[in-house]
């Protein structure tokens, strides 16, 4: 199943997104299905096209899918979490996950825009698998993680990589704002332990690998995080990037796709 969030003209609205021939279309329901039991409220709303579909209006605001999930409480990530990165980055292997924080302002959704700060002239893309947290847990087995994720999303981990060298530690690298776009949905029934990530810049594929090639896979990494915080429905993990991280400028459009998942669409500006 996927779980989109996403607005057409008003505040924001769940859906099931449903596929019939080759169009999706937005089964929409009445409240946050990551968090109560939502009911179908019978309106079906098509994503991508001018076509009509049942019960909709040709005049209403066409669809904008938002971030999947605004984070109530945190974004953990991992860093260092595939072995051809950490070459390319120059580290040691790990004997433990690395971890950081983003604060849910990083949080954006497809096609918003990528926002370069003006203190930072190194700004780099990183595609991720995200995890979707559905139940509190804490010190969890990683055979019993399972049970606490509702879903994936695509993430792109956008770093500023000069902030990064030179403050230290990774707060403000990390957590500027549009920093985390997740996206397209959530899929609920997908395997996390073999799929192929990429990422494009203007087409182009810089990123390139499988989630076979994690460090730590996914029931370790809710586990290991399970052991030092409590994790809260509607967190969100980020699992860490392969190899061919690179810079972005403005005017570029990245491409962040999970196969299995969807592509998450980001234009880049600075202000």
């Amino acid at each position: 199943m996927r779980i989109a969030r996403f607005s057409a003209g008003g505040d924001p609205a769940y859906g099931f997104v449903q596929t019939e021939g080759e169009q999706d279309y937005l089964a929409v329901v009445q409240g946050d299905p990551l968090f109560m039991k939502s009911m179908p409220t019978g309106v079906r709303l098509p994503l991508g096209a001018d076509d009509d579909a049942s019960n909709f209006d040709e005049d209403e605001p066409p669809v904008r899918l938002l971030a999947p999930v605004i984070p109530r409480s945190k974004v953990v990530c991992v860093g260092l979490n595939y072995v051809d990165h950490i070459k390319e980055m120059g580290h040691e292997m790990p004997p433990a996950p690395v971890l950081f924080l983003k604060p849910n302002t990083a949080v954006c959704g497809p096609d918003d825009p990528i926002i370069l700060p003006s203190w930072t002239d190194e700004v780099s893309y990183e595609v991720e698998l995200a995890v979707v947290i559905g139940k509190a847990c804490k010190n969890i087995q990683p055979k019993d993680a399972a049970n606490f994720i509702v879903g994936y999303t695509v993430a792109n981990d956008v770093t500023a990589r000069d902030a990064q060298r030179t403050d230290g530690q990774w707060a403000r690298a990390k957590g500027a704002d549009t920093f985390c776009p997740l996206g397209p949905w959530i899929v609920t029934d997908f395997d996390p332990s073999n799929a192929r990530i990429t990422s494009r810049i203007n087409g182009v594929t810089k990123q390139d690998s499988n989630l076979a090639d994690m460090l730590f896979d996914v029931p370790f990494l809710v586990s290991y995080i399970s052991e030092m915080m409590t994790l809260l429905p509607g967190d969100v993990i980020l699992t860490g990037t392969p190899a061919g991280v690179g810079p972005i400028v403005a005017g570029d459009i990245v491409e962040c796709e999970i196969e299995g998942i969807g592509v998450l669409r980001n234009p880049v500006i600075r202000r």
